[in-house]
């Protein structure tokens, strides 16, 4: 039996009327404490509901359930001689109208059990993410040739991960910044590089710049507008795989390296982390951490955490791509996810993420994409009815906006209640649309309410929540 508050229900069963007053005083109860809480103050800015932060309680058929992006065509092959099946760490931003990419290349003859060459980072550039070129760039030879688009040569080719600076105050000959393991007169550890074209680079400081961890991964660092401080996140060990954070105020000086929290779950192997801020919600760290699982062939999953705070994630534990995703992706590390999360050309509801597959099973290695609805990495989802009720908020603006997909025979509502218990009720919210806004009956809008506490029952059937915005219109 399922019930939801206001619900009529008759009942000639004295043990299961008892559960009901039961249920129902604790649900009255509860709602009618919800505002002796301090309210969360949302300002303008986008909630997504990808944690507990939003959420007072829950009720009926209804599941947060972390989302899984939708496989799509494979971008890159790595079948030059230069590249091979082991290449890996793939980094990708947007820079003005191209997307960048950087990755290692490397071949290992499983025969032989050995590299057949040399690691190199090479380059690639697209304009619409899908379709990506290897220029010839001419700077470093290969097997007698300069015909090739390798980027980077010598210190630090493992796993060079370059990042577009956006620190409004950074010089035009450190726009592009770069991280990497290296041993450089036997100094071991994370050298900085820099280039002012994102092409020519060049090693920044003779010393390491980080030098506790393990660094064997993707170690990669960003800038965060948020804090004025550059983050960097990078492998280490502690009985299992981790990941460890550090901030700088210029990029070469770096505390000390402290672990990332997780509220709940198990230590588990985390290999690469993907942590990036989400544009869309810059106050959100969203990672996409690869699961290393040594006792099941050394395959790996990626599977997805967040932060508010950029050093305690709430961990999901689902893989995010499976290995049936679609395809060659059983094997030893043949699941990694890439670093970067791209908006593509006449795609403005979406975004892309990338994921490796056929690493060590052949001659080649594959890099494919993958789609997110924007905001869509979890989900509120009911499939008959159910409803969820937010914790109270303050916020600015006139009008609530929200990311919703409706079935055609499903629906979406919500009910704004004051302290006073006064209630506001939405008309009926149909469709699929990342940025709806939300009308309400008697054609009210919010701005009475701007600064004051309410809170939010949203009420769903066959439909999909995923994101919640208050702001102002024109």
């Amino acid at each position: 039996m399922k019930l939801l508050p206001g619900s009529v229900f008759y009942c000639c069963d004295v043990r299961h009327c008892m559960l009901l007053v039961v249920w129902l005083t604790f649900t009255v109860s509860s709602s009618g404490n919800l505002f002796s809480a301090e309210p969360r103050d949302l300002g303008d800015r986008r909630e997504l509901f990808v944690d507990q932060f939003l959420i007072a309680n829950m009720a009926g058929d209804i599941r947060q359930e972390v989302q899984q992006p939708t496989p799509a065509e494979v971008v890159l092959v790595t079948d030059k001689p230069w590249e091979g099946n082991t290449s890996a760490y793939y980094t990708l931003f947007q820079d003005g109208d191209r997307y960048r990419m950087y990755y290692r290349g490397s071949h290992w003859n499983t025969e032989l059990k050995k590299a057949e060459h040399r690691e190199v980072t090479c380059y690639a550039e697209s304009r619409d993410g899908i379709h990506w070129t290897k220029p010839a760039l001419g700077l470093f030879e290969f097997n007698g040739s300069r015909e090739n688009n390798i980027v980077w040569d010598g210190l630090g080719t493992h796993c060079f991960t370059p990042f577009l600076d956006a620190n409004p105050n950074c010089p035009a000959t450190e726009k592009y910044k770069a991280l990497s393991f290296g041993v450089r007169d036997k100094k071991r550890g994370l050298y900085a590089f820099r280039s002012a074209d994102g092409i020519h680079w060049e090693l920044w400081s003779n010393e390491p710049v980080i030098t506790k961890g393990a660094f064997d991964s993707q170690n990669l660092a960003f800038y965060d507008a948020a804090t004025g401080q550059y983050r960097c996140y990078h492998r280490t060990f502690r009985g299992v795989r981790d990941i460890q954070w550090q901030v700088s105020q210029d990029f070469l000086n770096w505390t000390e390296p402290q672990f990332l929290n997780y509220t709940e779950g198990p230590l588990e192997h985390l290999y690469t982390n993907a942590i990036l801020q989400d544009p869309r919600a810059p106050h959100l760290y969203l990672g996409f951490p690869t699961r290393y699982l040594p006792d099941q062939g050394e395959r790996v999953e990626p599977t997805f955490m967040v932060s508010r705070d950029g050093h305690t994630f709430h961990r999901w534990r689902e893989p995010i791509i499976p290995e049936s995703a679609p395809q060659d992706r059983g094997g030893n590390r043949s699941n990694y996810m890439a670093w970067g999360l791209l908006e593509l050309p006449g795609k403005p509801a979406e975004y892309s993420v990338y994921g490796t597959e056929a690493y060590y099973t052949g001659p080649d290695s594959r890099l494919r994409r993958f789609v997110y609805r924007k905001d869509g990495y979890v989900g509120i989802v009911s499939r008959t009815q159910g409803e969820l009720t937010t914790h109270p908020l303050q916020f600015t603006g006139d009008t609530l906006f929200v990311n919703a997909r409706v079935q055609p025979k499903g629906s979406l509502r919500v009910e704004l209640t004051t302290p006073s218990g006064a209630k506001w009720e939405s008309e009926p919210i149909s469709g699929d649309d990342i940025d709806q806004a939300v009308h309400w009956k008697n054609a009210r809008n919010l701005k009475s309410l701007a600064g004051q506490a309410v809170t939010l029952r949203f009420q769903l059937e066959n439909a999909q929540l995923y994101s919640l915005q208050f702001r102002s219109t024109p």
